[in-house]
């Protein structure tokens, strides 16, 4: 297995994940849950590690923590292997609980707070409400349906409720575990009181369970291990160490191609300036463009509507489908794209 890349930086905000071996349950019952808070508690103690937020799922958990001290990987390797001893122990089991090595992102502060919402979604990230991975794929393709105000109520309710995670916390619905703070997230917020503030942030968090719009942050991710802007993403690119032929993410942290690229270039295959087919109902190359711009850019579905003005989230992403169908059966479309890629990716 290939190592995960590593971008351990004093005051860093990561996002920090691990799953199951076989994606088997590394939580059995509330007593392993707590053991594993505990652990998290006593890691930011040793190690001087921040926990802003977590959610703890049956086969894997998400954390949200920052470390002044450059010392992620030993903190979470601790973490781990302590926790994996005493499941052992407890369960009479041997053998690795985690599937392979725990995964991190490395995050611009200012995303930290959009960062903490999908942490906290995870609990109501179901079928039964309607929010599982394939009504996830219909809100980024623009079908979505309004729920009903029974379903809103059952969401909310599940999500508040949800005792093995930071959110309650957040709210004051419950008491804060020892080693959390809320408050640098919180402040990310703006001004006024903390009252405001948790208001505020509840309205974040609770808005997609209102509109059912469920936009990942992960779409915006470099190399899966960098997570903000343009250049955030340039800063610690250069700064990135590693091992081309064993870790694929150092190999993936190049440069991106930007909107402006991807229209110059179609631009030249079509012989045309983009104001004159940027209208253009299902014009190839406008298409390939918006599609081309997600795929190998990295853009947002928002972001290419903001680009290219005059379209809303949904029509972007009608017009990227269109195109992706379209290349699976006409031939000079493959052609023409084979040509862009060569000039851009290359």
């Amino acid at each position: 297995m290939a190592r995960p890349l590593r971008v351990d930086v004093p005051g860093g905000w990561y996002h920090v994940t691990a799953r199951g071996n076989e994606r088997k349950a590394i939580f059995r019952d509330d007593q392993d849950r707590r053991r594993f808070l505990a652990g998290v508690s006593e890691m930011a103690e040793r190690f001087g590690v921040r926990l802003h937020a977590y959610v703890l799922m049956d086969n894997h958990y998400h954390l949200l923590v920052e470390t002044p001290h450059a010392n992620l990987s030993p903190a979470m390797q601790w973490l781990g292997v302590s926790y994996s001893l005493s499941f052992n122990h407890r369960h009479r089991r041997v053998g690795h609980l985690f599937q392979g090595r725990f995964t991190a992102v490395l995050l611009e502060p200012t995303a930290a707070v959009e960062v903490s919402r999908y942490v906290h979604l995870n609990p109501v990230r179901v079928r039964e409400l309607g929010l599982d991975k394939a009504a996830q794929q219909r809100s980024r393709g623009g079908w979505v349906e309004k729920p009903d105000s029974a379903l809103i109520r059952e969401r909310t309710a599940r999500l508040r409720r949800y005792r093995w995670s930071s959110y309650p916390a957040y709210l004051e619905l419950a008491e804060r575990p020892a080693g959390l703070t809320t408050r640098h997230v919180l402040e990310m917020l703006g001004r006024g009181s903390w009252a405001d503030r948790r208001k505020a942030y509840r309205q974040f968090v609770e808005a997609p369970l209102r509109d059912g719009m469920l936009e990942s942050p992960w779409e915006r991710l470099q190399a899966g291990v960098l997570l903000g802007s343009a250049e955030f993403v340039r800063r610690w690119r250069a700064r990135a160490t590693g091992d081309a032929r064993e870790q694929p993410q150092f190999r993936r942290l190049q440069p991106r191609i930007t909107f402006a690229d991807v229209v110059r270039a179609v631009e030249r295959l079509k012989a045309e300036p983009w104001e004159q087919f940027r209208d253009r109902y299902g014009d190839w190359g406008r298409d390939m463009v918006l599609w081309v711009a997600r795929r190998h850019g990295g853009l947002r579905l928002r972001q290419l509507a903001q680009e290219i003005g005059g379209l809303d989230y949904g029509s972007v992403a009608m017009a990227s489908k269109r195109f992706a169908k379209q290349l699976q059966t006409d031939r000079s479309l493959r052609q023409h794209y084979e040509q862009l890629k060569r000039e851009l990716l290359q």
